[in-house]
């Protein structure tokens, strides 16, 4: 029989100390440069199981999260909601409850944030956020691996993010960047402005890390001198019935050729993925010389493999 314990969860970057997110980082580095080195199964986590389970579709999160788990050794176990009793109406506190005495970490990936700290307030074992609509950690972890591999470093750079400032993918960034004391300014409009209660964690972080948190409505002055131009799908999964008013009230907020030449010389564009082209962005940019989404994409699979590392806490070699 399991020893049922406090775990510790990985629902929210705020989850994390700027310790903690350095260290992650690091970490992701070591085990990117033993992937190519050739060691692609280290094993340091043979006989762990891991239950990845999933409310909303997914690619690279599926994928590399379930590599992830094989690289270390594990055996990930994947269930989609509606194939669990999950579907049938079972309360997700049972499910947190049964699955946490079969594995040791579940992952979820959610439409509403509020599943997932139902998961987390009956699991005996560590949860982890693969993506809600609150926030999305492993995203933002494995972006800023993605910006110090490619800049050197991260303290005192300029991201900027365009778009919709309150999606799960900018609140994580905002309080990744705040943590890391990168200069983020988030380009969005007034009525899709970040959630009050992710700038007052990022103002906190931002205190002790020197950063500058701002957010403005003009994309053209925002990206003035960035080092980082980021953006994401205008429409997320779950907002179909909103879709068309979210499309108009972004008119203008494009990140197109000429809205990346007002940045830096070097300036380079993140994506998460999927993206749209010709709405969030245009194909000559993220096909373009200054796009590293495709690493950025690789990169969630040595972050999350880091990640999986910092909760479990094994012994590593």
């Amino acid at each position: 029989m399991k020893v049922i314990k406090t775990p510790r969860h990985l629902l929210s970057i705020a989850d994390l100390t700027p310790w903690d997110l350095n260290r992650i980082i690091e970490l992701a580095q070591y085990l990117k440069r033993r992937y190519y080195s050739g060691e692609r199964v280290l094993n340091v986590l043979k006989g762990y199981t891991i239950a990845l389970l999933f409310e909303k579709p997914s690619t690279r999160t599926r994928v590399s999260m379930e590599l992830a788990a094989v690289q270390l050794g594990m055996y990930p176990i994947v269930l989609t909601w509606s194939e669990t009793q999950l579907g049938r109406g079972e309360p997700i506190k049972d499910t947190a409850r049964v699955l946490s005495r079969y594995v040791d970490l579940i992952a979820a990936r959610v439409y509403r944030h509020e599943n997932l700290l139902e998961l987390a307030r009956y699991s005996s074992v560590p949860v982890v956020n693969m993506l809600s609509d609150k926030e999305h950690p492993l995203q933002a972890i494995a972006d800023m691996l993605t910006i110090l591999e490619v800049k050197g470093r991260l303290k005192g750079l300029k991201l900027v993010f365009v778009g919709d400032g309150r999606s799960n993918v900018a609140h994580s960034l905002i309080i990744a960047a705040a943590m890391l004391g990168i200069n983020m300014v988030v380009a969005s409009p007034p009525q899709l402005s970040p959630d009050k209660d992710v700038l007052d964690k990022a103002y906190e972080f931002a205190n002790a890390s020197g950063a500058r948190i701002e957010v403005v409505d003009d994309p053209q002055k925002a990206v003035e001198e960035a080092d980082v131009v980021y953006t994401d799908v205008w429409v997320s999964m779950g907002e179909e019935e909103i879709a068309e008013k979210k499309r108009q009230l972004l008119q203008g907020y494009t990140v197109t050729k000429d809205l990346l030449a007002r940045a830096k010389h070097d300036v380079v564009f993140m994506h998460c993925l999927p993206a749209r082209r010709g709405e969030e962005v245009t194909d000559e940019v993220i096909e373009g010389p200054q796009s590293i989404v495709w690493l950025q994409a690789e990169n969630r699979l040595h972050a999350q493999k880091a990640v999986l590392l910092w909760l479990l806490q094994p012994k590593i070699p």
